[in-house]
């Protein structure tokens, strides 16, 4: 420390000291008035001990308060002082100086993150716990429509059920959102995180139009289906327009009233053919209106273990002659919300792709194995059901759940595309993987019915 704080450090102790083995002596001899004396040393003594204390530390509380403050206009002095005050002057001017640039910098990151918020397409509302809105961008306001918005109640002039719904947003999940505003209709994605700022949690909500996103995954989607049906229909129109020609050829070819023998087998083979072809045409018609027809789920509580233990009594003697073990671990009882005749549909579609998965493959029958796997948390249940047969070829992998594309001669290609859009009704959803020998498909159902009935809102939307 520097040196005359040191000493008048020093100096008081001593006197002290002094003071206090005088008064002691001075009060043991009876000698009262020497000993009022010696004390008033004492007191001397503790009251420059107290001066050296506060002007040691005078220089670091005024820095701190001042960082406090934030008022770096200060300038501790570092002329006409001891070499160790000069010292400390300087260390203190230095500190100064660092937390400066750091404010300065700080305040510079602010205003480019700012500029950022304020430019990116992406909405960003900032909210504390009762509602009130502390900041929002230009995009969150445009996105909504509004001209400005300092409490979530507001949100009730774009619809009365937005403000619960923006307040009880759960963090991590996504809400979608129609929205008609002056200009346009948009589509939002809205989604919320918890964060503590100044030691109060606050909800950061962020909106994301998705319509041009959804337009292009629904084209899409259309696209394909348009050349899969094309592709169908030309099939079976094809054979029909040929072997009409034909006929209508051969029927030329002859005088009126003069039909052969061959004419007759040629004709009756040639409508047979139209026959058949006519019934495909029409199965697949049949199969498109199963498909747009999916009533709505009638929600009640649906017992898995049960479920699955008829399901593998069906197809037990199938099975056992294509000498298929099927394994199903469930460590509890479980039970999940849904409808179960619509759910028992999927099981025994999922778990016929999986025997039929080891009809092209040379395998020793001891390794051929279906896995069912059912696992429940507080969110959510998950089925896996996994077979080790013949994997999917990954240019088919794109196309699973395309409706009517199927790569099996007999296949009406609308089992995986009706499963996924009956597990969507559900709230939940049906996903494909494949990892090492295994192929699996995924149904993961929400574990509460409100959750369910938000779900089916969104897939209505």
């Amino acid at each position: 420390m520097f040196k005359s704080i040191e000493n008048n450090l020093l100096i008081g102790l001593i006197l002290l000291f002094l003071s206090l083995a005088a008064a002691s002596s001075f009060f043991t001899l009876r000698l009262v008035n020497y000993g009022i004396i010696a004390s008033s040393g004492i007191v001397l003594s503790l009251i420059m001990l107290i001066n050296n204390y506060r002007k040691f530390n005078k220089n670091i509380l005024f820095l701190l308060d001042a960082l406090e403050n934030e008022d770096y206009s200060f300038h501790f002095s570092e002329n006409k002082m001891s070499k160790r005050e000069r010292e400390l002057n300087r260390m203190l001017n230095r500190i100064k100086k660092v937390l400066l640039l750091a404010h300065q910098e700080m305040i510079h990151n602010e205003a480019f993150l700012s500029v950022i918020v304020e430019n990116i397409p992406t909405g960003i509302l900032i909210t504390d716990q009762k509602g009130l809105v502390r900041n929002i961008n230009q995009s969150a306001l445009k996105l909504l429509g509004l001209n400005s918005l300092v409490h979530l109640n507001q949100l009730r002039n774009i619809d009365d059920s937005f403000p619960s719904l923006f307040k009880n947003l759960h963090p991590g999940k996504k809400l979608t959102l129609q929205i008609q505003n002056e200009r346009e209709s948009v589509l939002l994605s809205v989604q919320t995180v918890e964060v503590f700022a100044s030691g109060e949690k606050v909800r950061v909500i962020t909106l994301s139009n998705i319509e041009n996103e959804m337009e292009a995954k629904e084209m899409e989607s259309w696209m394909r289906l348009i050349r899969v049906i094309t592709h169908e229909i030309m099939n079976s129109i094809g054979p029909i327009v040929s072997l009409s020609e034909a006929l209508l050829y051969s029927f030329h070819s002859f005088e009126k009233g003069k039909v052969t023998k061959q004419l007759w087998e040629k004709t009756t083979d040639g409508l047979d053919i139209i026959h058949k072809t006519a019934q495909s045409l029409s199965s697949f018609v049949e199969s498109y209106r199963r498909l747009t027809r999916v009533p709505e789920p009638k929600i009640t509580q649906v017992k898995i273990d049960s479920l699955l233990e008829k399901i593998t009594n069906l197809f037990a003697e199938e099975l056992k002659q294509k000498q298929i073990s099927i394994e199903i671990i469930n460590q509890k009882e479980t039970v999940l919300y849904g409808d179960e005749s619509q759910i028992f549909q999927i099981l025994m579609n999922l778990i016929k792709n999986a025997t039929e998965a080891f009809s092209n493959i040379n395998s020793e029958p001891c390794s051929r194995h279906i896995r069912i796997i059912v696992h429940q948390n507080v969110a959510q249940t998950n089925i896996h059901i996994s077979d080790n047969g013949l994997p999917i070829p990954s240019e088919i992998v794109p196309q699973l759940f395309v409706p009517f594309f199927s790569t099996k001669k007999e296949g009406s290609g609308i089992g995986l595309s009706l499963s996924r859009y009956i597990m969507r009704l559900h709230g939940g959803s049906l996903r494909y993987t494949q990892e090492n020998e295994w192929t699996t498909f995924t149904l993961i159902f929400p574990n509460t019915a409100t959750t369910i009935t938000e779900q089916k809102q969104l897939t209505n939307t």
